[in-house]
């Protein structure tokens, strides 16, 4: 064997000593990607943020420009439902169009171009069993008698509404809270003579603020809309309706997906929290 100079054994130190060097780099830079990868691309070019995964947004509903017919009970709460909707899906945009349940229908079956519906009962939405998706109950409501501000006629039960002395509206038989009432009444046996029967729970509310009526029977979630203008006299449960309200997509959707996920997105815990901060009752 030749024999070896010192020069050689320090040149083999210091190669060596460089090998270790680069081998503990690689090992730290490794580690450091790690957690980046735990977090990236999921396999399918997107990651597990974007797709809904925890701590992403709940915005991974379609782009679209949406029309949703709601029903006029759902005015004031919709407004909140907008904006934290749209916040949570950027290029998503909302417009309602509010009326009562009964002509939302009918706009429905003339091919009024909407994506989605939101009735306040049943019945109305299972008359329109061909022309919608599978709906789904978002929420619940309750009468009261909504009275001028003060109560200055001492109204306290359903039974004073048959007062002839008294100027009391309701709405119209085919409108949701117009059967509503007339179901109470008439499982207490009373006789209402309204001087108006309006279009909408709205309207009832609105005759009601403006003082051209003593009272009317409105949804409770209604009556709260305008607490410096009206009172609200408590019907008791027993003597009560409950009002359901579906919400279903339209099957004439141009934006279909985006529709759905709307719909979806009304019967999750955020949006339950905003309907029942409102005074409507859990589905």
């Amino acid at each position: 064997m030749s024999p070896v100079s010192p020069a050689s054994l320090v040149s083999r130190a210091v190669r060596s000593r460089r090998t270790r060097r680069r081998a503990a780099a690689a090992v730290a830079a490794t580690a450091l990607l790690l957690p980046l990868a735990a977090c990236g691309d999921d396999g399918d070019g997107g990651s597990k943020k974007d797709k809904g995964g925890k701590g992403g947004k709940t915005g991974a509903a379609p782009k679209a420009d949406l029309t949703v017919l709601a029903a006029a009970s759902l005015t004031d709460v919709f407004k909140t439902v907008e904006t934290k909707y749209e916040e949570q899906n950027p290029g998503t945009k909302l417009t309602f169009s509010f009326a009562g349940s009964q002509e939302l229908a009918a706009q429905v079956k003339q091919g009024s171009p909407a994506d989605a519906l939101v009735t306040a009962d049943t019945k109305t939405m299972d008359g329109l069993k061909s022309d919608v998706g599978s709906p789904s109950i978002i929420a619940k409501n309750r009468l009261v008698i909504a009275t001028r501000d003060g109560n200055p006629k001492k109204i306290k039960s359903l039974e004073d509404l048959t007062d002839s002395g008294l100027k009391v509206v309701l709405a119209a038989p085919e409108v949701p809270v117009g059967r509503y009432s007339q179901q109470v009444l008439d499982a207490q046996k009373l006789k209402v003579k309204p001087v108006s029967q309006e279009t909408s729970v709205r309207g009832v509310l609105s005759k009601v603020e403006l003082g051209e009526a003593d009272a009317g029977i409105v949804y409770k979630t209604d009556a709260a809309t305008a607490p410096d203008k009206v009172d609200a006299v408590t019907i008791p449960d027993a003597q009560n309706a409950v009002a359901s309200y579906p919400a279903a997509t339209l099957k004439e959707s141009g934006h279909k997906e985006a529709a759905e996920a709307f719909v979806k997105w009304l019967t999750t815990p955020e949006a339950q929290k905003i309907l029942q901060d409102a005074g409507f009752q859990k589905p």
